[in-house]
């Protein structure tokens, strides 16, 4: 077997893991997951479990740094770009992709605030909240305008987070979500 085919099954592996243990972390909380409960999920040995992760925060932690790369590199485009009404209706479009893309993390993290304020990934969370409102928020704006863009921001995370019980297709309602971001930073943009 090839060093690559080997690679690859190990990768394989890695992501299962996460998947499973994201799955569990978001039906019964993280604090209620065991690493037991998530090898025997995935019908493997807690060692070979430990093969991989030696902790819950481990698989947390590499589950956030692998479905939230695409914000880390849409931050630093960002900031690399004029702060026009193009470059936030890109930073919005983008967020809204990486968020549909890892939707079951935003929820883990929704439904786990405490347990994100205690994992290192809570700061690096908050961190990124205010990078965005910055990005965003028109700095020198009458204050409801500076509201109206970041409230765009908020508007999709209510879209994945409060509206996955509305009826109808999730990407349909994250789309309507955008929708409406985009219109408060617009409004923002036209009043300036």
């Amino acid at each position: 077997m090839s060093s690559s085919t080997t690679q690859r099954r190990r990768g394989d592996t890695r992501q299962r893991i996460q998947d499973v243990a994201l799955e569990l972390f978001v039906e019964q909380g993280y604090e209620k997951t065991s690493l037991r409960e998530i090898a025997e999920r995935l019908e493997v040995t807690k060692a070979a479990l430990y093969y991989h992760f030696k902790t819950k925060e481990d698989i947390i932690v590499s589950v956030f740094a692998d479905l939230t790369r695409p914000i880390d590199e849409l931050i630093v485009w960002a900031q690399e770009q004029p702060p026009t009404l193009e470059t936030k209706r890109e930073v919005l479009r983008r967020y809204s992709e990486s968020m549909g893309a890892g939707a079951s993390l935003f929820r883990f993290m929704q439904e786990n605030q405490a347990t994100m304020r205690d994992l290192s990934i809570g700061e690096t969370m908050k961190n990124w909240m205010f990078q965005l409102v910055e990005l965003l928020r028109t700095k020198d704006g009458p204050l409801t305008d500076q509201v109206r863009c970041v409230s765009a921001l908020f508007t999709l995370h209510a879209g994945l987070m409060y509206l996955q019980h509305v009826e109808g297709d999730p990407e349909e309602t994250r789309l309507a979500a955008l929708e409406v971001a985009t219109d408060l930073i617009t409004q923002a943009h036209q009043a300036a």
